[in-house]
């Protein structure tokens, strides 16, 4: 592996500007659902754009549900496609 192929795999440029993506998740102690809000958002520009976003999208309104319902303390589960009206699968279009 070359090193250029080193620093796509390990240091992507779309996680590198600024703080590495990874390190800031970790630094917050954030959960898998809370960051990967942070990695879609902060990537957006610079890979999948408006795939990123929705996907952003979906974590939130799961993290959003999660809260809700342990506030009232019932049960939570969420369908792949509650959160935005699409699969995770294939983030089509957003229907809401």
């Amino acid at each position: 592996m070359n090193d250029k192929d080193y620093e796509d795999v390990n240091h992507p440029e779309h996680y590198n500007v600024g703080i590495e993506t990874t390190e800031y998740i970790t630094s917050w102690g954030m959960s898998f659902v809370e960051g990967n809000i942070i990695k879609y958002v902060s990537r957006y520009k610079y890979k999948r754009g408006l795939q990123d976003l929705y996907k952003a999208e979906w974590y939130l309104k799961h993290l959003i549900k999660q809260l809700e319902n342990e506030s009232s303390s019932e049960p939570y589960t969420m369908e792949k496609s509650d959160a935005c009206g699409y699969s995770v699968g294939t983030m089509a279009s957003f229907h809401e």
